[in-house]
């Protein structure tokens, strides 16, 4: 277990943290940018037109729940760009993972990626990462927020699930598990290649070679709905589908040359042809991947 760190007065009302309806609770000060709650989502539903939703990079988040001693599908914090400042109704071991980024608490710098203890009334920070773009927060016990058809995870383009954090909300926590002796290795950060299976339409495409090895870069449009690929214009045959399921990691390719690619609050279906989809294991860099950042692109 990592250091503990003393609390902090925090800001006026903090001490409404501790409780609601008598249970263990956090404030959540400022949001940030845009800062959900998240689990391992609730997939089975996409024939009832209910997006999966979850934690976009499942392995930090797995990683934060493993730290604290939580289920590693268990609900925490996912946080876009930083920003979120919160302050903690009761002592409770905490995690930070995905985009490194500055955290302090009580205005004191703690470690990233490691599990941490800390007092009741304790004022957290997370900063503006330096490297990726989204920062999972896990803390002992889990969010203990309501779930809808079995899971705890915001989708923000269904609107299903606890709507997105704001400023003043209180957050439950739910009990405790056992935190891990031992510590746990974080993995290296993905290369910047994007792996590519051929999708159901790939046969739509009028030059197939074109996708491979190209390199795009991250459009300012991209959400967890989906990750705009810009730089490339797919040479694809005129027309659309009938709408169909589709996949996580799904890359359609509309009529203007650019593809998108499907995260996890991606809508069931899609009427534009599917040419390829990422290969799960780089799923990760999706999440983490800023607007402006290249990829490239590599067919299997």
């Amino acid at each position: 277990m990592g250091p503990r760190a003393g609390g902090g007065p925090g800001p006026p009302g903090a001490g409404c943290a501790g409780a609601v309806r008598g249970r263990v609770s956090v404030h959540v000060v400022e949001p940030g940018p845009l800062t959900t709650v998240q689990d391992a989502g609730r997939p089975g539903w996409a024939h009832l037109g209910v997006p999966r939703a979850g934690f976009l990079d499942a392995g930090a988040a797995t990683l934060a729940n493993r730290l604290v001693g939580n289920p590693e599908g268990a609900a925490l914090l996912e946080t876009t760009a930083g920003g979120l400042r919160f302050v903690l109704g009761a002592a409770r071991t905490l995690a930070v993972t995905g985009a490194r980024c500055p955290v302090t608490a009580a205005g004191r710098s703690l470690p990233f990626a490691e599990a941490v203890t800390l007092a009741a009334g304790t004022e957290v920070v997370i900063g503006t990462p330096t490297h990726g773009l989204r920062t999972y927060v896990a803390l002992a016990g889990a969010i203990d927020v309501a779930p809808v058809l079995g899971s705890r995870s915001t989708d923000t383009l269904a609107g299903v699930g606890p709507p997105v954090v704001r400023a003043g909300q209180v957050l439950p926590l739910g009990v405790p598990g056992r935190v891990p002796a031992a510590g746990v290795v974080v993995r290296p950060p993905a290369e910047a290649v994007l792996r590519l299976h051929p999708g159901p339409q790939a046969d739509w495409l009028t030059r197939p070679d074109d996708l491979d090895g190209a390199v795009v870069r991250v459009g300012a449009a991209s959400n967890r709905v989906g990750l705009r690929l810009e730089g490339v214009r797919v040479g694809r045959r005129p027309g659309e589908l009938p709408s169909e399921g589709m996949v996580l990691g799904a890359v359609q390719a509309p009529e203007g040359g650019e593809l998108v690619v499907f995260l996890n609050d991606h809508p069931p279906t899609g009427g534009y042809p599917v040419v390829a989809v990422v290969a799960r294991a780089d799923l990760a860099w999706c999440a983490q991947a800023r607007p402006g950042d290249e990829v490239v692109l590599e067919l299997l």
